[in-house]
């Protein structure tokens, strides 16, 4: 499909900088596609009146980690400022990552990255350049050792459009994590999970709603445009993620009961899919997806789904237009730019029904 099919244009204004206290009190758009859609302006705290005893809202338990980091590069004497944000672990002591300068580093470069916490310096060795412009760093310490340091050296990678706009704080390290971030290896957060507050987990439950972890560890591509002209020419970041046998097994309860699964984000949404068979049954998972959801793709899994408002021409806009159409996505968010909806990661949230074209 052409890309630019994906893009509208949004206020500055609607960006929302922080999150809204508390965080069930930000809104909520219900999306009913049909003939004409019809939408719902409700609040995040009104999320269990939509589900029923027997469903089972499926969160994603991955873990954001301090993943931007500042220094300086060393070559023949000469010292310049770096910045990287680590993308994706290759081995003990060695990681892929996106830098800026990235085009001014060159392999054999020498880096030492410092905290503004305190403690010692986390130095690194620029190891090889990738094809999309990344470099592999490989650190001088591993393990354990090296997952210490990044924790106490890096901060919080927030998204470019909040980034640009003012410093991530420590206010951020609660703010830019879920209730159930369990397992580290993100890079940007589940953000509609965001939104859940232990109140709101009790009255979900209070409702007869289970409540299921999976995993996907988010990766940077969840903030990047689709720059290709056409969706087939688009290539994703590869995460890994994984649905145990336990989890599987209470999909499959569900299902076979009559109750619906509720994805609790498009991270959710996307590793349901990968485990999901073409009979509609769950298989345990475990390893990296590329999955991209476009318009036309049969969805297997999820009945409805929870998430934010995303960017223009990304793959999350297009995963939500793929669900419950793309004119009526389209029409969903020119209703909530008009009525003053907060947008992305610190933004409200819409509840998506699935189109009636779907299987």
């Amino acid at each position: 499909m052409r890309v630019d099919l994906f893009d509208f244009e949004l206020p500055q204004e609607r960006i929302a900088l922080r999150p809204v206290e508390p965080r069930d009190a930000a809104r909520l758009l219900a999306v009913r596609p049909s003939a004409v859609p019809q939408f719902e302006d409700r609040a995040i705290r009104d999320l269990p009146n939509y589900l029923a005893p027997g469903d089972v809202l499926a969160v994603n338990d991955t873990r954001v980690i301090r993943a931007r980091l500042y220094g300086a590069r060393s070559r023949g004497g000469n010292i310049s400022r770096i910045e990287a944000t680590l993308i994706r672990q290759e081995g003990e002591a060695v990681w892929r990552a996106l830098a800026r300068p990235a085009k001014k580093l060159k392999p054999g470069d020498r880096l030492s990255f410092g905290s503004a916490r305190g403690g010692g310096a986390l130095l690194a060795e620029v190891a090889g350049k990738g094809e999309e412009g990344e470099v592999l760093l490989a650190f001088a310490l591993s393990g354990a050792a090296l997952e210490a340091a990044i924790a106490q050296t890096g901060e919080m990678p927030l998204p470019p459009y909040i980034a640009s706009r003012r410093p991530a704080d420590e206010r951020d390290a609660q703010d830019y994590q879920t209730l159930f971030a369990q397992k580290p290896g993100a890079v940007a957060a589940p953000t509609a999970s965001l939104h859940f507050t232990p109140a709101l987990l009790d009255a979900i439950s209070a409702r007869g709603v289970l409540i299921q972890k999976v995993t996907l560890h988010v990766g940077p591509g969840t903030f990047f445009p689709v720059k290709a002209e056409d969706t087939a020419h688009h290539r994703m970041y590869a995460e890994w993620g994984e649905v145990s046998a336990d989890a599987a097994a209470c999909f499959n309860k569900a299902r076979a009961a009559g109750g619906r699964i509720v994805a609790a984000g498009t991270t959710s949404l996307r590793i349901l899919e990968q485990s999901a068979l073409s009979s509609g049954t769950f298989a345990p998972f475990s390893g990296e997806t590329s999955l991209f959801i476009t318009p036309g793709y049969k969805f297997k899994a999820a009945n409805l789904l929870l998430t934010n408002f995303h960017l223009p021409r990304s793959t999350l806009f297009m995963l939500a237009c793929a669900f419950s159409g793309l004119e009526t996505m389209k029409a969903a968010y020119a209703h909530a730019i008009a009525a003053n909806y907060r947008f992305y990661s610190y933004g409200d949230g819409c509840l998506l029904f699935p189109a009636e074209r779907r299987a």
